[in-house]
């Protein structure tokens, strides 16, 4: 038990430091924006209680906002994924058996890891984006950002689960 805390606990700290001090200084005329940290509450065990996640996901989110002075939109995104996991688990996942309680990409079938990644990412930076901008004047501009930062982001999380993330 002390030994899964302390490997979730490394992997809060690790995620936050390389999305403030790498991927927070990459930006591509405003269209890239890889937001990274949330790979913390996407690799939270299943069988996690869903207000452990909530906080978890909204003291990540807090933490981010701190670094980056951004007044909340980070924390309202990841709590909103971290509500929204158990409903993207239910909805890709066909049977409880196919399920395994780590949500890595050792543990499921790549198709399985990419289509529940794709999904959690899109939904953050589509929630993200818009709170970010908080108007519907330039819709398909801020569209357009968030799904470019997506595919960015969908990109490093998969390619860090083979790098980084082996059990």
């Amino acid at each position: 038990m002390i030994r899964i805390l302390l490997k979730y606990a490394i992997m809060f700290v690790s995620l936050v430091l390389i999305q403030v001090l790498i991927f927070n200084q990459v930006q591509f005329n405003g269209f890239f924006n890889p937001y990274v940290y949330i790979l913390f509450v996407i690799l939270l065990p299943l069988s996690t209680p869903r207000y452990a996640i909530l906080i978890l996901g909204f003291f990540l989110g807090l933490v981010i906002d701190i670094f980056t002075n951004s007044l909340g939109i980070h924390a309202a995104a990841t709590v909103f994924i971290a509500y929204a996991r158990s409903l993207v688990i239910r909805l890709i996942s066909n049977r409880e058996d196919d399920r395994s309680d780590y949500p890595g990409l050792k543990q499921n079938s790549l198709v399985w890891f990419v289509r529940y990644v794709s999904i959690m990412v899109v939904l953050h930076h589509v929630f993200l984006f818009y709170i970010e901008v908080f108007t519907l004047a330039n819709f398909f501009n801020t569209f357009y950002r968030a799904i470019l930062s997506s595919i960015f982001s969908i990109i490093v999380i998969v390619l860090s689960q083979f790098l980084v993330f082996r059990d």
